[in-house]
């Protein structure tokens, strides 16, 4: 049994191992949370490398947050075929270690018994939430002192809350950047039009088809995003500039979006290549690092003060002056980063401390290099995350698969993220690469609507009128995506508000039904359903073939269907409702002012326009380049 004694504000418990080694446990008070520190007392200046705390658990008890990704291991386990794990981590693994590219990750999880557990620091770590031992949840994390705090509350609401406050407060951005955002993986600049219409376009043919197509159908976005490659190099990548052959007058073209009020994003990573490269390496300013591709990239040591500095004006500081507001933060999360205790970065840290802190001081550094210039008027959008990141911007959910499991998973993502602290959160609608399906994109794009962030893209780096395979020309997914944008663009003053009282008050935008109706069992067994804010109560669907959706509407509220709003449920049953392909199910608690207006009507409107193909030769003509 150890030694007890006190001091001021806790305390502490001491452990004889043997005449030389002593282990102390300090508990202090933190209002109404416990902080403790385990550390090691020895005479002979040994240092400990690795603790474990073990946690009781309950039989029933529910357990949540840690990650992004389904379950550990190979992203692809996360949308592999017939998995059964949702928001409960319940008998998984978890290491805390970030992993691309599905990677956000803090060391935080919540307990259904009212408990919340946080380590502090960036060693990397494991979770065993009862897989070994079915009563025990075993925290092992490496590093010479564990530091961590047992958060205490009444509810898991107010745990997710404080949790959520002191890792932030999170990052707000610009009312524009709620609007609908368009993106393709990659920009070809041809001499032709998908339909074979000679270009005349004095930009780039790619994009320049997106917004005249866009526009034709009145679908509205508030910004478009260009991905890697777009400069000139290997990699489309070096120095910062644009590639004026694959994207030609770019001062010009990003004027051309600005004057239609459609704001430029663009993709870095955080190396250098090409001339900056060489200064780089020249100046040390850099950290060792796996090759990507076979391609030369520098990676950057963002613990150098000097280094971000350099880096801020000569690359996303330089691309800001130019107009461009929006960044897409890639490849923070372990493909480039070196796992090593003996190499150390410019501030002392081995590589291993380093690891997991990696994704933060990249969109730091991007964030100090882009707001004297935008001030307040950017977004910054990480794929990977770690306690801290979420101050500085919002977040991508990775390149997740297209297929049914793959919109599966983003649902538990953003889920997770929002207990994580991660409340600006948006995923890939249609999926990144792998199986593209029309049903499912159709699913996701409703669900990306409902989303505190909504970007549609790649689409296998075409328009849904040019489908690889058929339907070639999909007038039901056009008329979809125009329906969820049209809605997007009456959310936004109310999801801009909810972004604004997430970081006020450490409550997320999108919320798991628990964190609002924890008594009620059927809101920890719904995972599929959760609050949008106060008032819009969604029900996401993945599945391929569902033509009917049952779904848990929590008591203490009447609740209107949004699709026929003649009906209102008491609440606290399962229902089943109807659910065509184009319809998510969408609740709105009565008694608020949310009005999403005739959801039906809409629908009908926006197929009837899909169904006649624009012609591009005179969209041209419009804009006065024929």
């Amino acid at each position: 049994m150890p030694s007890k004694s006190n001091n001021n504000n806790g305390e502490i418990y001491l452990w004889e191992i043997n005449d030389d080694i002593k282990v102390e446990l300090s508990a202090n008070k933190d209002n109404d949370d416990l902080l403790l520190q385990l550390s090691l007392i020895s005479n002979n200046n040994q240092t400990a490398d690795k603790w474990l705390v073990n946690l009781k658990a309950t039989e029933n008890e529910y357990f949540t947050g840690l990650m992004e990704r389904v379950v550990d291991g190979n992203q692809r386990l996360s949308w592999q075929e017939g998995i059964e794990t949702a928001m409960n981590l319940r008998g998984e693994n978890i290491g805390m270690k970030v992993k691309p590219t599905v990677s956000a990750y803090a060391p935080f999880y919540i307990s259904s018994d009212n408990y919340g557990f946080f380590v502090y620091g960036t060693w990397p770590g494991e979770f065993d939430i009862c897989k070994e031992f079915p009563d025990i949840v075993q925290v092992a994390f490496e590093g010479p002192d564990l530091d961590f705090k047992l958060y205490l509350g009444s509810s898991v609401k107010e745990i997710v809350r404080k949790h959520a406050l002191e890792t932030g407060p999170s990052f707000v951005p610009p009312a524009w950047a709620y609007g609908p955002w368009r993106w393709r993986d990659e920009h070809f600049n041809k001499k032709i039009y998908y339909d074979s219409t000679e270009v005349r376009a004095p930009f780039n043919t790619d994009l320049v088809e997106d917004v005249l197509m866009m526009e034709a159908y009145d679908i509205p976005f508030s910004a478009y995003w260009i991905d890697r490659p777009w400069g000139p190099g290997p990699r489309g990548f070096d120095d910062y500039i644009f590639d004026t052959i694959r994207f030609p007058e770019p001062g010009k073209m990003i004027k051309w979006l600005n004057d239609k009020g459609i704001e430029l994003m663009i993709w870095i990573g955080p190396f250098v290549m090409g001339n900056m490269a060489d200064y780089a390496e020249e100046k040390n300013y850099h950290l060792v690092s796996n090759p990507w591709r076979g391609s030369r990239q520098v990676l950057m040591d963002f613990t150098n003060t000097e280094a971000c500095k350099w880096w801020a004006e000569n690359g996303p500081g330089k691309l800001a002056a130019m107009g461009i507001k929006g960044f897409k933060l890639d490849r923070a999360d372990g493909e480039k980063l070196v796992d090593s205790i003996h190499l150390k970065t410019n501030k002392g840290t081995s590589y291993r401390e380093n690891y997991n802190d990696y994704p933060r001081q990249y969109v730091k550094a991007a964030y100090d290099a882009v707001k004297p210039v935008l001030g307040n008027d950017f977004i910054l959008f990480p794929r990977a995350q770690y306690s801290g990141s979420a101050k500085y911007g919002g977040m991508w959910a990775g390149d997740t698969d297209g297929r049914s499991e793959g919109l599966r998973s983003a649902i538990i993502a953003m889920l997770r993220c929002a207990i994580m602290g991660y409340p600006i959160w948006g995923s890939d609608i249609g999926g990144y690469w792998g199986k593209f399906s029309h049903e499912t994109c159709m699913r996701w794009i409703a669900f990306g609507c409902f989303s505190p962030l909504m970007e549609t893209g790649p689409t296998n780096n075409r328009g849904f009128w040019s489908n690889p395979q058929k339907p070639y020309y999909d007038a039901e997914l056009i008329a979809i995506w125009r329906l969820y944008s049209k809605v997007r663009m009456k959310l936004v003053p109310y999801i801009q508000s909810l972004s604004e009282e997430a970081s006020e008050t450490g409550i997320p935008v999108a919320r798991p039904l628990f964190l609002i109706y924890p008594e009620q069992e059927e809101a920890w067994d719904d995972w599929q359903t959760y609050m949008l804010g106060p008032d819009i109560l969604v029900s996401a669907i993945w599945k391929t073939g569902k033509e009917k959706h049952k779904l848990y509407l929590p008591s203490g509220n009447e609740w209107i269907d949004a699709w026929d709003r003649d009906k209102i449920y008491t609440g606290g049953e399962y229902i089943e409702v109807n659910t065509p392909l184009h319809k998510i199910p969408v609740f709105i608690r009565k008694g608020s002012d949310i009005d999403l207006g005739n959801l039906n009507e809409l629908y009908n409107e926006s197929l009837k326009i899909a169904l006649e193909e624009p012609d591009i030769a005179e969209l041209e003509k419009i804009e006065g380049w024929r």
